[in-house]
């Protein structure tokens, strides 16, 4: 492979083909062993040189900006996962109408503490309805209403000058109807047929549904659709205008490879990989989290260490907990997958404590997930564009004392407001009586209750929603990590009572959780005592704090110790530096922790580090949490 990279450099200096030549050797092998997993020997030796190819071109091509981001990333490789990261999650145009008005908020974000941008899908999709962007029908254009390619270039360039990091979607299990491999697949084109799951026979068709569940019963049912011109039946798990592509095809792998490296080349710092966890089918299976998902992602992640090694992978993966870890990489792929990985288990224990006032379930869920490779991180987060679904494991929910049933039952009735005395004011998305299914849509601020304080002008009821936005935030910030806030959170935005006018969004109630950014709203920041003074600082307050603790750092593993009261989760985070242990009482009373159990770590001398207080003591000794209440706790 050095001979074909050698051609495709010839014209470079050669301190360039030394470097390029000294990745391929260090990243070859992992590259070729995820080829060899997924591919004949043939089909794989093929396709590695091809993609060798692509990736010295990519490399030849590098703006020197980019060059110079890629060396500070390869002597950095921990950049991703330092303590200053802050994300922050938006559509661009709710966030602020396009791709330059992205950049004319850069001091706002930086206001926040934000280091890490993630723009919800921007490039071009179908038109009409897309599934919020995620039918794409061009990888190498953006749409239209948000700009063009060179905009996206140099708002990737303001970005990083800024010390923000640009975020994309790259959605790897499928394209729209209308892009052009589905188009030429559709006017007879064998090869591009070969890019799709396209079966004749409506026998095969059954016989994957048979094991195969559905992702949205209610406006898509069924995992496959019948085409008229292509005589077929297509794979499509989302949405009929989303076809599945076929990754067993390596010309699929190499496509995609190409559009990795052409995005790296606009700036892009972490590509987010939609649905990985559905990318390749197996019948009798659910066709999700098939071992073969976790080559692909090695193949990628080492042909992106050696074109453009600044790129880091990023795995949506809303699966179970059994299944999470693996995307960040278990037995020969372990911590050569993705690099980051969203912690969904991490957000649905959080609601799930919130409306129990207890953490026992969490505990057994969290304790019972393995070590992830220190060289990675999750992303941690209250919420996130997509609805809540209740991942909840029936064996945890058991051994917490719950039935798993039952509880996914309560927490739907809850955060929908059915359950009597609920202050949430959620949404059901995607109900399926044959399951049991109900997901929930809602902003933070309407989910913790807010929306109803303010609705009845109960100022103490407020004061409770303020506090558990606060608490929340402060559990996915002192997790570790990558802590992300979803666009309006950081200033409590509500349900979007509107959110059904706009065409295209009336079937699809998750768009009341996306609201657009309110400035009007924003600019209540500055005025004191106001919901979104109080909310904005707390969580800028949080990020400023975090960034100062080496603890907070991602290598550093969270670990739950004993739990004293039900009602109080305890996360210590260990560091050479001395420990640091996070309290959060998910309660509405005030609860005690041990000054024994601080003692035993070293702590009971030690520093709030929020408050920035030594710690105090109770009449009874013990260390008590105001409702809603958390420390960061460390010695001085």
């Amino acid at each position: 492979m050095r001979a074909v990279a050698a051609e495709v450099l010839a014209g470079e200096p050669d301190h360039r083909r030394e470097l390029f030549d000294v990745r391929l050797t260090k990243w070859w092998p992992d590259l070729w062993e995820g080829l060899a997993e997924l591919y004949p020997a043939a089909q794989a030796d093929d396709l590695g040189r091809r993609l060798v190819t692509s990736a010295a071109s990519a490399f030849a091509r590098r703006e020197p900006e980019l060059q110079h981001l890629d060396l500070v990333r390869t002597l950095s490789p921990d950049w991703f996962q330092s303590q200053s990261m802050l994300g922050y999650a938006a559509y661009a145009e709710r966030f602020a109408g396009n791709l330059a008005g992205v950049a004319g908020r850069i001091d706002y974000l930086h206001e926040l503490g934000v280091t890490y941008l993630h723009l919800m899908p921007l490039l071009t999709p179908r038109q009409g309805d897309s599934d919020g962007g995620y039918a794409v029908a061009d990888y190498r254009s953006v749409r239209s209403d948000l700009g063009t390619t060179e905009d996206l270039r140099a708002l990737a360039g303001q970005l990083r000058r800024a010390g923000i990091s640009l975020v994309l979607d790259l959605v790897l299990n499928h394209v729209a109807r209308e892009h052009e491999w589905a188009v030429k697949a559709r006017q007879g084109d064998p090869k591009y047929r070969d890019y799709f799951y396209v079966f004749a026979d409506r026998d095969q068709v059954d016989a994957f549904e048979a094991t195969l569940p559905e992702v949205f019963p209610d406006f898509a049912p069924g995992n496959f659709t019948w085409d008229d011109e292509l005589q077929g039946w297509v794979w499509t798990t989302f949405n009929e205008f989303q076809w599945d592509v076929n990754w067993s095809n390596p010309d699929v792998l190499f496509e995609y490879a190409d559009i990795v490296l052409f995005l790296a080349g606009l700036g892009v710092e972490v590509l987010r990989m939609d649905a990985i966890a559905f990318m390749w089918k197996r019948l009798d299976t659910n066709s999700q989290n098939q071992p073969e998902v976790h080559a692909i992602a090695r193949t990628l992640r080492a042909l992106a260490r050696i074109a453009c090694p600044a790129l880091a992978f990023k795995a949506e993966a809303i699966v179970a907990p059994q299944d999470l870890v693996q995307y960040l990489g278990q037995g020969r792929h372990y911590g050569k997958v993705s690099d980051i990985a969203y912690h969904n288990s991490l957000m649905v224990q959080l609601w799930s404590m919130l409306a129990a006032g207890d953490v026992r379930l969490a505990v057994e869920a969290l304790r019972g997930l393995p070590p992830v490779p220190p060289t990675t991180s999750w992303v941690t987060y209250v919420r996130c564009h997509d609805d809540i679904g209740w991942a909840i494991d029936d064996t945890d929910a058991w051994r917490s004392g719950l039935n798993g049933w039952d509880h996914r039952r309560f927490l739907s009735d809850f955060y929908s407001g059915e359950y009597p005395g609920t202050p949430a004011r959620g949404l059901v998305f995607q109900s399926n009586p044959a399951t049991g299914d109900r997901r929930i849509s809602g902003t933070t601020a309407s989910l913790v209750g807010l929306e109803a304080a303010l609705a009845a002008g109960d100022g103490a009821a407020v004061d409770t929603a303020i506090a558990r936005i606060s608490l929340s935030h402060a559990l996915i910030m002192g997790w570790g990590g990558i802590p992300v806030i979803w666009s309006g959170d950081e200033l409590a935005q509500l349900n979007d009572p509107a959110w059904a006018t706009e065409p295209g969004h009336e079937a699809d109630n998750r768009w009341a959780h996306r609201p657009r950014l309110d400035w009007e709203l924003a600019r209540r920041r500055r005025e004191p005592y106001s919901v979104q003074q109080r909310v904005f600082d707390a969580l800028a307050h949080l990020q400023r704090i975090r960034a100062t603790l080496p603890q907070f750092h991602a290598s550093v593993p969270p670990r739950i110790t004993e739990v004293y009261d039900t009602a109080v989760l305890p996360v210590l985070r260990e560091h050479p530096l001395g420990p640091l242990l996070g309290l959060y009482n998910v309660s509405d009373s005030w609860r005690p922790y041990p000054r024994e159990a601080l003692a035993a770590l070293g702590l009971d001398g030690g520093v709030d580090r929020v408050s920035g207080e030594p710690l105090s003591w109770g009449d009874d000794g013990d260390l008590w949490l105001s409702p809603y209440g958390f420390r960061w706790i460390s010695a001085r």
